[in-house]
């Protein structure tokens, strides 16, 4: 039996999960600023820790699992308006690339040769799509120490 739709196995007996975590972000990111406004592109690497689970539909219990962490890349774009002093709301889109991997569930036992895991062996493609909205405080008025200087000769 081909797995479809999660399923492994007879129908209604076996389910897979897949719970990614995304671990860090190092984008570099280039924009434009008008006013108090900003828009900005990023890109960059992305890391994921991602625990895959194989469950009996039927009790909840876990038969197999497999831990990993994948490398991959990230792009986005964001945008920020300052709308009071020192407060900014900003709205922000990313899409992690995490690439292609086979998976094998194992738990102590020959998975290839176990009538109940036939068919475990996963080809798992996993793309995160990520939207941030957030609001910001900057303390300390203009800069670390007050308005800006200007200088004069």
């Amino acid at each position: 039996m081909v797995p479809t739709s999660g399923q492994i196995g007879p129908p209604s007996h076996h389910c897979r999960r897949g719970v990614p975590r995304i671990d860090g972000l190092g984008p570099g990111q280039i924009g434009y600023a008008w006013n108090a406004s900003l828009l900005y592109f990023k890109g960059g690497a992305a890391v994921t820790s991602n625990r895959f689970s194989l469950l009996d539909t039927a009790t909840g219990i876990g038969l197999a699992s497999l831990d990993t962490t994948r490398w991959g890349g990230t792009v986005g774009v964001g945008y920020e308006y300052g709308f009071a002093p020192n407060w900014s709301v900003g709205v922000e889109y990313d899409h992690l690339f995490m690439g292609h991997a086979d998976n094998t569930f194992v738990n102590g036992i020959s998975v290839i040769d176990h009538p109940l895991f036939a068919g475990a062996l996963n080809h798992v493609t996993e793309d995160v799509d990520m939207v941030t909205v957030r609001f910001n405080y900057r303390f300390g008025g203009y800069g670390y120490g007050g308005p800006p200087v200007a200088a004069r000769y």
